[in-house]
């Protein structure tokens, strides 16, 4: 059986607010989450997720407060990301009303947390965020030439991106969220050949993120091994509607909802 390619609308929570900018920088206000939550909700969306993109540096309260708003709108599962450091962290937001739970930075500072969360929680519910980027020129290349980046991308670690989704796979996550860095909020589509080389080395789902600009960006970023899409502004600001999407990936033969 071929299971459905989910879509997935990506609010970037700063503050109480959605934002979205290029490659994390120039924010710029997309709207109310909980409002853009509920008419994503209705226009047929798959599921939702979350990103505090501020969280390394602040507050968790209004996150959670967000979070419990929006899953009493919305009937479609949740995905929350952000300043998860802790198993008490996922615990905290699976009781506002999260169904899985997105984890990155903590991740790469012990990377046994994705063990203690998904044996605790079930791997159903864990999400390893991977922000990867080319390797810049000057520093340490990398086996696949991509590493990991935390800090919304601001900061290198010199890790593979590849090998690093395996270890992910490995320590008991459900889904890998690998989201191109080069590619975000370009609109220039998905990075195709980074897709298919986390879908070769891993079994678990991979949502690709980073780059969707127009609807036939959609059904490549599939082809290449992805079985959900994430996109944001194209969304938020109108380009696009789930529908649209949906039915382009229809003509080049992908199941969806």
């Amino acid at each position: 059986m071929t299971l459905a390619v989910r879509v997935i609308p990506c609010l970037d929570v700063d503050a109480g607010r959605v934002v979205k900018g290029v490659n994390f920088e120039n924010l710029r206000d997309a709207g109310d989450p909980v409002e853009l939550a509920a008419a994503y909700d209705a226009q047929g969306a798959d599921e939702l997720t979350f990103l505090d993109v501020t969280a390394s540096t602040g507050d968790r309260g209004t996150m959670i407060d967000v979070v419990t708003r929006t899953a009493e709108q919305i009937f479609i599962p949740l995905t929350v990301g952000g300043g998860v450091r802790t198993v008490e962290d996922v615990d905290r937001l699976l009781r506002a009303g999260a169904d899985k739970v997105s984890v990155n930075t903590a991740a790469i500072a012990r990377p046994e947390v994705l063990r203690e969360m998904s044996e605790r929680f079930g791997s159903q519910c864990i999400v390893l965020s991977v922000d990867a980027r080319t390797v810049p020129e000057g520093s340490q290349p990398t086996p696949s030439g991509w590493e990991v980046t935390t800090h919304g991308g601001k900061r290198g670690t010199g890790i593979d991106a590849v090998e690093w989704a395996t270890r992910g796979a490995e320590l008991g996550v459900g889904e890998i969220l690998l989201n191109s860095m080069d590619a975000d909020g370009t609109k220039a589509g998905f990075d195709l050949t980074m897709i298919r080389a986390v879908r070769a080395a891993v079994s678990v789902p991979v949502i690709a993120s980073g780059g969707a600009g127009k609807v036939e960006d959609f059904a490549p970023a599939v082809q290449s091994g992805a079985d959900a899409v994430l996109a944001a502004s194209v969304f938020h600001f109108g380009d696009l509607t789930i529908g649209q999407v949906k039915d382009a990936m229809r003509v080049e033969g992908i199941v969806v909802r």
